[in-house]
């Protein structure tokens, strides 16, 4: 994990937790595929346990180490010039990883890539036994659509990615709310639909009858620029003028929306949740629900003149800082706000503890 990550978990407060494999450890030989590898690889593998088992060939190499959670693993070298080992258990949920190979840090060619930790890289699935959230079931799908939209504040075409639930191609005199979701630090705005499968949660979610459809919106929130130790002093004005005055006015100009605050949600995880709170203190009058997933807290104080606001969601993982986040809840609801807090069970600062997020927040909204 590199120092920025490092300096943004701390300040969003946020810790994670992780198991460091001993030389005594008794690894149970159940190994399978990893569900995110490229067709054809059977490496990376992974255990009951959680395991991360991998191998690549370098013939030439002097060492080669498997790097995940913050942790550098060894591989050992066969005769035949692969390297192969393996990590020690981890948590449930999407990680990402990399190999360093003589102090080149390197994709494991074996996994499919993903925009993450502010690279292109590899990216791991540990079992969950929630993972049927995010399944591709035989229910009606909607689409993702990848968009160009004009922004004068920055003098290019920006990019989104917008979901659109089953049914809206054909149903065309129905209009909808809209959720503007955001990515975190390091990640882009391929992250929500990719790492976290927010289009599948979402189509099982109203097979189930259990979320109203709606239109999310995900772009890049401008924020892997930030430099070391910078972040105190991130303007969140750009980006809000973005998201405010350009991307909004395009999404309700050519997509069927329900065009006021009370029909309009944003909602990130960490640094996109901490984009979530400064756009919503600064423009109470655009959203009406606010989601932050490992983002920081509201206080009463501060949205005490926030009219029309319907819902506050704060969530983090068991592994974070959940009585923050409790505490914080608690303290909205006896201020007489409409909030709700969810602690996602042994998970940390990662993709499952916000799917859960997602999950359990799109229940609530536009209800």
């Amino acid at each position: 994990m590199n120092h920025k990550i490092k300096t943004l978990l701390a300040i969003f407060l946020i810790s994670g937790s992780y198991s460091f494999a001993q030389s005594d450890d008794k690894i149970i030989e159940d190994f399978e595929p990893s569900s995110v590898n490229q067709p054809g690889h059977e490496y990376p593998m992974v255990n009951s346990e959680g395991r991360v088992r991998t191998q690549i060939f370098a013939p030439d190499a002097n060492y080669v180490k498997l790097d995940i959670g913050g942790v550098k693993y060894d591989l050992v070298k066969n005769e035949e010039g692969m390297w192969i080992g393996e990590s020690a258990p981890q948590d449930v949920g999407f990680h990402y990883y990399q190999l360093n190979i003589d102090g080149a840090s390197v994709p494991d060619p074996g996994t499919l890539f993903y925009f993450g930790a502010c690279r292109w890289g590899s990216g791991i699935e540990i079992p969950s036994d929630d993972q049927d959230i995010f399944a591709v079931k035989n229910v009606p799908h909607g689409h993702v659509h990848e968009i160009l939209f004009p922004s004068e504040s920055t003098q290019t075409s920006r990019k989104a990615f917008v979901y659109t639930p089953p049914g809206y191609e054909k149903e065309t005199s129905k209009h909808y709310p809209v959720l503007y979701l955001q990515h975190g630090y390091c990640e882009n705005e391929t992250s929500w639909a990719r790492q976290g499968h927010a289009n599948l949660i979402m189509d099982n979610l109203i097979a189930e009858g259990k979320a109203k459809p709606f239109i999310i919106v995900m772009t890049y929130g401008m924020t892997n620029e930030i430099e070391f130790g910078g972040l105190r002093e991130f303007d969140i004005t750009p980006f809000q003028t973005v998201l405010v005055d350009e991307l909004i006015p395009y999404i309700d100009s050519n997509y069927r929306t329900l065009k006021n605050q009370e029909n309009r949600a944003m909602a990130g995880l960490s640094m996109g949740g901490f984009e979530t709170k400064l756009i919503t203190l600064n423009r109470p009058d655009v959203f009406s629900y606010y989601g932050l997933f490992s983002g920081g807290v509201y206080n009463p104080e501060e949205i005490k003149n926030h009219k029309n606001l319907k819902l506050v969601f704060i969530s983090c993982g068991s592994k974070e800082r959940p009585d923050g986040v409790k505490n914080a809840v608690s303290e909205l609801q006896e201020a007489g706000y409409n909030a709700e807090s969810y602690i996602s069970e042994g998970t940390a600062h990662e993709f499952h503890t916000w799917r859960r997020s997602l999950h359990q927040l799109a229940q609530l909204l536009f209800k």
